[in-house]
């Protein structure tokens, strides 16, 4: 493989042959946020988005992670915002499910939690179990459970009339009076879902709806957080990658760090970020890390159901990756759906255009 300028400039000269490559790095000059798009989409009627929040705190001289939280934070809060948690879309009982992933990178700690229900910001307690436990990962009434012994208010809804009506509009379309075998009703779902994507009732994006975030300060302090509703109307307990670490999120101090959002289980089978932040490790560009992530999940994807007829993937999914040196980039599976990633730094934020490995769109 012909090495890039980049990679060449991260790789520390003398290393024999065979050993694992070293990467040197200098510091950022700056501090960087990136996220998913909507990042900078969505303010809960303040005056800033959450990648602007987040820079505004690091800039002042907060925690990384800390300040990544208030960022996510924002559209945890939104009503408006249907993927991630407060009126975030239900699973096929009408449940809200929140899942969410945090790792400080200087501390080297990291948390999560899983399938919580009643709590609008699953982030932040992903964050108290990193604080308070010797665990990475609480779930379900377990996790429920621990957030309300750290304070946490549980409530017993968190649909909003939006929601709950895509809800009910999801269950009319699939006929729940009659349960038929897993593989048709698994189709019925699937096509309720594509059909109310076709006629925008449901954003395609929303569908695997999730904000990642990851932030570097001219420290070199990296940190990242991911927080999704999940997959719109899953099965009840479905998980996908975001609170995974390795998977959704994952941090490697004086490297980089990556997340996603999109098919999460693409992105669990491979343990996809941890490989973005591996490629960097040995001097890849974070374009070119991502890159070969999904080069390796349209590899790994052969079975008919997740294919389109041309034999690529149905599906899209999206990489988020910075690293030490404060280079970012955003990539997706295919390039024709005008995919975009949030960044802001010292000139403001903004939506920068995402290059995609396959033409054209993943399937409806």
């Amino acid at each position: 493989m012909v090495q890039s300028p980049s990679r060449r400039r991260f790789i520390k000269a003398g290393i024999g042959a065979g050993v694992a490559a070293a990467v040197v790095r200098a510091k950022p000059a700056r501090a960087v946020v990136i996220s998913s798009r909507n990042g900078n989409e969505f303010k809960n009627g303040g005056p800033r988005t959450g990648v602007a929040e987040a820079y505004q705190r690091i800039a002042r001289g907060e925690d990384v992670l800390d300040a990544i939280l208030a960022g996510v934070n924002i559209l945890e809060l939104d009503p408006t915002e249907d993927s991630v948690g407060y009126g975030g879309l239900p699973n096929a009982d009408g449940t809200v499910q929140l899942d969410a992933s945090v790792m400080h990178g200087p501390k080297k700690r990291a948390g999560g939690v899983a399938a919580l229900e009643g709590v609008r910001t699953p982030s932040l307690v992903a964050k108290a179990v990193m604080e308070t436990t010797d665990h990475h990962l609480l779930v379900g009434a377990g996790a429920q459970w621990f957030a309300r012994r750290m304070g946490f208010s549980v409530e017993d809804d968190l649909n909003t009339d939006h929601s709950r009506q895509l809800w009910l509009e999801w269950k009319r379309r699939i006929d729940p009076g009659h349960y038929l075998d897993p593989d048709k009703r698994g189709d019925a779902s699937d096509r309720a879902r594509s059909t109310m994507v076709a006629e925008g009732l449901l954003s395609r994006e929303h569908v695997h709806g999730t904000i990642h975030m990851n932030a570097i300060n001219a420290n070199g302090d990296i940190c990242g957080a991911t927080t999704t509703s999940g997959l719109a109307f899953k099965i009840p307990g479905r998980v996908g990658d975001s609170p995974i670490l390795g998977a959704g999120n994952y941090i490697e101090p004086g490297v980089g760090a990556c997340g996603s959002t999109g098919r999460g289980e693409a992105n669990l089978f491979g343990l996809s970020s941890f490989l973005v932040v591996e490629e960097m490790r040995h001097g890849a560009h974070p374009k070119d890390a991502i890159a070969e992530a999904l080069r390796r999940i349209k590899a790994r994807t052969i079975e008919k159901r997740l294919l389109k007829p041309d034999g690529t993937p149905s599906f899209d999914v999206k990489f988020y990756a910075m690293n030490a040196a404060g280079e970012h980039a955003g990539m997706a599976m295919y390039s024709g759906t005008e995919p975009r990633y949030a960044v802001c730094d010292e000139t403001g934020p903004r939506l920068v255009a995402m290059d995609g490995l396959l033409p054209g769109k993943p399937a409806d």
